[in-house]
């Protein structure tokens, strides 16, 4: 990774950009147009999905907040080694606590930790319902649920936050690249 004098950031070495929010918010949208966009321009790029992760590394946790504790360590650790190896990993997890994502910049470095809060309101969130879960969560058939039986703790300064209720992919996308500084 290159810093410059001044202060702005380009990683053209590896580095893990972290996407965080609610489900629903775009996490996983965004991603995969990152990831695109990065790999367009001859980097090299690997997604961290978190739903992927919860079929596989991640399947024997639940969703108590030990649950969610070591899967964000886990993630945290896979993530870190995607970085040091010279990779872009994006991470698209909900990660609903500050202190696990805290944990997650110890252990990827901070230097190379990018948060992004991909924030929508709750109310468009449920509205999107993609995989049809908040209905799920409201009837009971769902525990744990963020943002319904269990917290999300927003970001308290995230080096990027995407609004998208407001912007559409290729605006939330841009503004990661242009934080990035990549080209």
């Amino acid at each position: 990774m290159k810093v410059t004098q001044q202060g702005s950031r380009n990683f053209e070495a590896g580095c893990v950009v972290w996407l965080t929010g609610l489900s629903g918010a775009g996490k996983s949208t965004v991603a995969q147009e990152l990831r695109q966009r990065l790999s367009d321009r001859g980097k090299s790029v690997f997604v961290l999905d978190g739903d992927i992760m919860r079929s596989g590394l991640c399947s024997d946790l639940d969703f108590s907040p030990a649950g969610r504790k070591e899967n964000v360590r886990r993630i945290s650790e896979v993530s870190r080694l995607f970085a040091e190896a010279g990779i872009i990993c994006i991470v698209a997890l909900i990660s609903p606590y500050q202190e696990d994502r805290n944990s997650a910049r110890r252990i990827v470095g901070t230097g190379r930790f990018v948060e992004v809060y991909v924030n929508a309101p709750f109310e468009v969130c449920e509205h999107r319902d993609p995989k049809g879960l908040y209905a799920k969560a409201r009837a009971g058939q769902i525990k744990d649920f963020t943002g319904i039986s269990a917290p999300y703790e927003p970001p308290v300064k995230p080096e990027v936050e995407l609004l998208t209720n407001e912007s559409d992919v290729n605006g939330c996308v841009g503004k990661i690249l242009e934080y990035l500084a990549v080209s």
